[in-house]
């Protein structure tokens, strides 16, 4: 079973339906363990599915409040998230692509995703669309000063202007009287 599973039965799903999903304790371990989380709190989603023959639109809201490691120092950092999602749950394509083919998809599939026929698994789509939510780079509030220490230079400092500057510095300095 995979965390946060909310199996919905296809032939059960209305045009207009509401779902409201909240994650259980036992989901939110599973969850933060696969995401690499320190915790997830709470997962709660609301979504209205649509439905057209055998595709099905769930178009909602999901929230949450974790913590984080910060990339620094590793202290935690908290976060809530609060994002809308908008999911389609299509048919697999004729002739049953295999894991190893590739499947051509254009901006408007990017948040299709492949039912068996059966049923949608609206739970672990909502997780995924959470893993997608959260700030891939969490810092907390000594953050820069463990970066600074360790020698990591900020942005400003190693971009390409910076160095301009240091050269016209050195160059400036080379030309004065």
């Amino acid at each position: 079973m995979s965390d946060f599973e909310q199996l919905l039965p296809l032939d059960r799903i209305r045009d207009g339906d509401r779902i409201d999903l909240s994650a259980d304790a036992e989901d939110c371990r599973a969850i933060a363990d696969r995401l690499g989380l320190l915790s997830l709190g709470r997962l709660e989603a609301h979504a209205v599915l649509s439905r057209d023959g055998q595709e099905v639109r769930a178009r909602g809201r999901l929230k949450a409040a974790l913590e984080q490691a910060c990339v620094a120092t590793g202290e935690p950092v908290p976060e809530r998230v609060d994002e809308p999602f908008d999911l389609l749950f299509a048919p697999a394509p004729e002739g049953g692509a295999t894991a190893d083919e590739e499947i051509e998809l254009d901006s408007g599939d990017l948040d299709t995703i492949f039912h068996d026929g059966a049923a949608i698994d609206l739970g672990r789509e909502i997780a995924d669309t959470l893993a997608l939510a959260i700030d891939p780079y969490p810092r907390s509030a000594g953050a820069e000063a463990a970066l600074k220490e360790a020698g990591v230079m900020s942005e400003e400092e190693a971009g390409p202007f910076a160095a301009l500057a240091s050269l016209k510095s050195r160059m400036d300095g080379g030309n004065a009287p």
